[in-house]
């Protein structure tokens, strides 16, 4: 069947694109990253990119102002000029409209477990304060499907991490990475595979 082609969106460091990459290295996704394009120039993530030898692209969030209908345009263009048949946001921090073909075929990582915690201005560190803030038990990450909206879309894969009571945003944070580095590979292989039913708002993810 070949390889599906996944095009990583990013706007920093890319540790989740060079995590998925490292899963397609060695054979246990069967992808391949076509394009990594960030929101920003000058960001690690490119770098990661060009070490990893994979083909890269900026499209400037800045550029477009308010318009985010046009900067979409100008990303998925991006996306299908390459082929990308799967798209991962990976902390990716513009808001995006989705087109009609690739609806259902756009993947996002969030630091906690959604609908907590999320929507806009909710990412990275401030999400590891916000649940310090108020005292949550447990925390973890949310791979979902993305839709127009900001951290809604139907959930394919939570996993779950307790919080230490001596725990800082950067130890929480520590602790919510490691369990994205897995379950952002078993979503994605999930909907490679073809094992995502969805009904509504539930997605529903059957084994191999």
């Amino acid at each position: 069947a070949g390889l599906a082609k996944v095009a990583v969106l990013i706007s920093g460091a890319g540790r989740s694109m060079a995590n998925l990459h490292q899963y397609m290295v060695q054979g246990d996704l069967p992808a391949q990253i076509v394009l990594v394009l960030s929101s920003r120039e000058g960001v690690k993530g490119l770098d990661r990119a060009e070490s990893a030898h994979l083909p890269s692209a900026v499209v400037e969030r800045g550029a477009y102002g308010d318009d985010v209908a046009e900067y979409s345009k100008a990303v998925f263009d991006a996306v299908r000029d390459v082929g990308a048949e799967w798209v991962c946001l990976a902390g990716f921090l513009s808001l995006l409209d989705i087109p009609d073909d690739y609806a259902g075929r756009v993947l996002n990582i969030h630091p906690s477990l959604l609908p907590a915690f999320g929507g806009p201005g909710m990412y990275g560190m401030k999400v590891h304060e916000a649940v310090l803030a108020h005292g949550c038990k447990v925390s973890g990450c949310t791979v979902h499907l993305a839709d127009a909206t900001y951290d809604t879309g139907p959930i394919l894969v939570q996993h779950a991490c307790p919080v230490l009571d001596r725990d800082t945003p950067e130890t929480l944070a520590k602790r919510v990475f490691g369990l994205e580095c897995h379950a952002y590979p078993e979503a994605l292989a999930a909907c490679l595979d073809g094992r995502v039913q969805r009904e509504g708002r539930k997605a529903t993810l059957t084994s191999l």
